[in-house]
């Protein structure tokens, strides 16, 4: 199996990943998108074994992307329901589904659009002043919780002369 972290890393992809970065977890968050909340509508949803499900479940909710609540006392049971932190992920999600239909999928399974006047809408990156970004314009550096720039630890291959 996996490991679940990346305690080498530092690295916001690598700490994300360790929150959703197995494929039972991201179906599950895409589950409660879609209006789904209760155990058993994930297993039937996901086909998944339900140890697995528990074991996503109850760590989704102790990273505080899923709230438990329950909605029968007698016997116990929970919906899930995203949290704002789960919600944030929608924007993750999407571009994920775009990708996959651009390059993975025949014909598009779902369509994202406005409510309100059933625009189709895509994720994009934009600057802050709202302008949308031009492939090539993205650049990524340094931030405020970078390592400092370490020397290599490959030995490098002397100089040849001619």
């Amino acid at each position: 199996m996996l490991k679940r972290d990346y305690e080498d890393q530092v690295c916001s992809i690598a700490r994300t990943l360790e929150v959703v970065g197995d494929r039972w977890t991201l179906l599950i968050i895409r589950d409660v998108v879609l209006g789904h909340s209760r155990f058993d509508e994930f297993l039937d949803s996901l086909g998944i074994a339900s140890n697995v499900l528990t074991d996503r479940l109850n760590r989704l909710v102790a990273e505080g992307v899923l709230e438990r609540i329950l909605y029968n006392k007698r016997p116990e049971r929970f919906e899930y329901r995203l949290t704002k932190k789960g919600r944030e992920l929608g924007p993750v999600l999407i571009a994920l589904m775009q990708w996959g239909d651009r390059h993975v999928s025949d014909k598009p399974p779902r369509i994202a659009r406005r409510r309100s006047d059933q625009s189709p809408v895509s994720v994009r990156l934009v600057a802050k002043d709202g302008s949308a970004l031009a492939p090539g314009e993205l650049e990524l550096v340094p931030g405020p919780g970078a390592r400092p720039p370490q020397p290599s630890k490959r030995k490098r291959a002397a100089p040849t002369r001619s």
